[in-house]
Parts: structure tokens; sequence; C-alpha cells
């Protein structure tokens, strides 16, 4: 199952989005627009308004362009976060392409950041959708910790799998749980879709992070537009070196403990290794595929139509992707 292929039940209203998104891009401080752009329009999968108008579609919501716009608010909270993410882990590269922060340095990323975040929150509130204003506002909080949740936690060897996985829930899951939850809300009064969307879009952001924590020691770097290795160069301490170091020899846990600790990427191969040794990839796999499968059962019973299976595709998608 491709991109395309996902896209394809609600690609008018992609389409849509993507000239919406351009429109709220203006802005008469230039350099504001020409950081924005530059991301915006070096790709990116844009999974979380995929979510959000495919739900959407799923129970027929046709009423007007509010889920257009509220998908373009996820991508500017979501682009957001990358420029400050970057800003933090001082990347260089992110898609393939040179980062923000490498190009024009860190406060004009900072600050660009600052401005895709109050401008989604301008469109929020021309729409003054109070229910959808508090539960983005609640994410992006939420959001905000698990970020905060990963630096203070870096570097430390003795993570446990809880804590990590407490990370990933709230820097990535809950954002996919707001997008399926906000297309279910504007579709349908119904409480208990609303609940499904929220579970379909939790499970689906996990696997998604877990298999780009995979992804990060066993990609291709040309298809994964950044350099393997750069969790542990940057001290985070993900689900692959958690079950290495518990399943690996004393030597190499050691070894692998004071890399966490020292940050670099110097002795990423050796690492690989026990990685693949320890069978620590095939295990995130399978936490990976564990989620989808989650995922996958909490729209079975939702109404037989192309966005519905797309929805249903997607669970694979996210743990069978090389990038």
């Amino acid at each position: 199952m491709t991109l395309e292929t996902l896209r394809a039940p609600v690609l008018p209203a992609l389409t849509a989005m993507n000239h919406f998104l351009t429109q709220e891009l203006l802005s008469d401080v230039p350099f504001i627009q020409v950081i924005s752009e530059h991301l915006t329009q070096n790709g990116g999968k844009r999974l979380r308004p995929l979510v959000l108008l495919l739900v959407a579609d799923a129970f027929g919501f046709h009423e007007s362009t509010e889920h257009i716009e509220i998908a373009t608010v996820l991508e500017f909270v979501h682009t957001a976060t990358l420029l400050h993410d970057d800003v933090v882990d001082e990347s260089s590269e992110r898609r393939g392409q040179i980062t923000a922060n490498a190009i024009w340095g860190n406060a004009g990323s900072v600050l660009t950041g600052d401005f895709l975040y109050s401008r989604a929150f301008q469109i929020l509130a021309r729409r003054n959708n109070i229910p959808v204003m508090r539960l983005l506002a609640d994410t992006t909080n939420a959001l905000s910790e698990g970020e905060v949740l990963q630096l203070t936690q870096a570097h430390d060897p003795h993570l446990t799998e809880p804590q990590y996985r407490e990370i990933i829930r709230r820097k990535t899951a809950l954002l996919y749980a707001a997008a399926a939850e906000i297309g279910a809300r504007l579709a349908t009064s119904d409480e208990m879709i609303h609940t499904q969307a929220h579970q379909y879009g939790l499970h689906v952001g996990l696997a998604f992070q877990l298999i780009d924590d995979l992804l990060d020691y066993t990609a291709d770097p040309a298809l994964l537009g950044k350099h393997v290795g750069d969790d542990l160069a940057e001290g985070k301490v993900t689900l692959p070196l958690l079950y290495t170091l518990q399943h690996t020899d004393p030597e190499t846990r050691l070894h692998i403990e004071q890399a966490i600790q020292a940050g670099g990427s110097a002795d990423v191969a050796r690492i690989i290794t026990a990685i693949r040794t320890t069978g620590a990839d095939q295990y995130t796999l399978d936490a990976a595929k564990r989620e989808a499968t989650l995922a996958l059962q909490t729209v079975q019973d939702w109404p037989h139509t192309s966005a519905r299976t797309a929805l249903a595709a997607l669970t694979q998608f996210v743990w069978q992707r090389e990038f």
C-alpha cells in the first residue's frame, strides 16, 4: 500500500488543504515566509492531516471546509515541533534536506516555529469550535511535556520501557489521536465513535514512533533522509537500545551504556550489530505490529467506505514502511 493509494479517497481535500496552507503561510515578514515554505514544501508524509480527513470522510463529513482548516492546523503544529526539535537536537538534515536551523540559525528557526504555533491557533479561533480548541490545546501541551521528558531523560542508560512509552505517547501518539478524534467530532456526535477514533490514532501514532526509532538503526540513510544513529548521537534511549541492554552480554552492555552517556555515533556500527544479535530489531517491529493491530480493531465496525479501507491499510503502512 503506497501513500498515493492511502490518499486517494480524500485527494481533493488534501489538495484544498495544500492551497489553504500556502495562503496561511503568508506574512508581511518575508523571513518567516521563506523558512515556513522551506519546511512545508519539502514534503513529509502529512499523515496527521491525512488521518483527520480520512476519519471525517469515513462518516460523511462534507458540510464545510472546517476539516481542511483543522488539518492545516495539525500540519502547522507538527512543523513547528520539527523546527524546535532540530534546534534542540542540533540536527543538520531532515527528510534528505538541510534543516532550517542549519541554514538560517537557531533563533530564526525557534521564532518561526512560534509563528506557526500562533498561526495554527488563529485558524482555530476563527472557527470557534471550543471542543476542538480544547483538545488541541491539551494535545499541544502534552506534546511539549513529552519533548521535555525526552530531553531530561536523555543520556540515561537506565531508562525503563514504561518511561520510554510514556515519552512517545506524549510526543507523537497523542497528536495522531487528536487528528483522528477531531475527524470524528466534525462528522458525528456519537461519543463511542469519538473514543474509537482517539484509540485508532493513539495506536497508529505509537506504531509510527516505534518504527521511527527502529529505522534510526536499520534504515537506508538515503531513504530515511537523515543519518543512521542520530538517536544514539543525541543520547536518546529508544526501544531497540532498551531491549539490547537487557539481553546482551555484560561487556557489550557496558559499551552501550557508555555510548549513551557520551553521545556521538562513533560506536553505532557495533551497537547496530548488537541490536540485530539480540533480536531487538524484531522485538521493536513486533511491538509496532501489535499497536497497528489494535488500531485496526478499532475501525473494523465502521461503515465500509474507501476512507475506512484506507484507514485500515494505514495501520499496515506505518509498520511496513522503510522511511
